[in-house]
């Protein structure tokens, strides 16, 4: 008799809960990767940065006046409230860590579950989340946007 089965030819104890935990892992991971429809900022990085001691990120005409871009794998969106102004935020909302999806109409959108974050200071513009996004530091340097560690 297999140890996945018990005397009576049933799957056993130990069967029923590796499948059930194979089925938690397989709903959290399409869960994690839920993406608003109709596309999304995220964007891959635009080199290592390895000369200025941080993760470049983009040049700063990447980055739209008034909106912003997604780096999901460094966990940074980087805005440009005003012409110039470049601010950072982390990438994780605040409500369940789902990674936001997109900067429009000054908000930071998050996919999962429909809060919005300012675009300028972070802070949120609309629920469920009730924490700001936290900050994170950037370096501009001539066109070279830099996430410094």
């Amino acid at each position: 008799m297999s140890t996945s089965q018990n005397h009576e030819g049933r799957p056993g104890r130990r069967a029923v809960v590796a499948a059930g935990a194979a089925s938690v892992a397989a709903v959290l991971t399409a869960c994690g990767n839920q993406r608003e429809s109709g596309g999304s900022d995220v964007v891959e990085p635009a080199g290592d940065g390895t000369d200025t001691g941080g993760t470049a990120l983009a040049r700063t005409a990447d980055i739209p006046e008034g909106g912003g871009k997604v780096f999901g794998d460094q966990g940074v969106v980087v805005t440009q409230p005003k012409a110039g102004e470049f601010k950072a935020f982390s990438s994780n909302c605040t409500h369940q860590s789902c990674t936001v999806s997109r900067v429009a109409d000054g908000t930071i959108h998050c996919p999962c579950h429909g809060s919005k974050f300012d675009a300028s200071t972070g802070a949120v513009a609309h629920g469920p989340a009730t924490r700001p996004l936290p900050a994170r530091k950037i370096t501009v340097t001539g066109d070279s946007i830099t996430l410094t560690p």
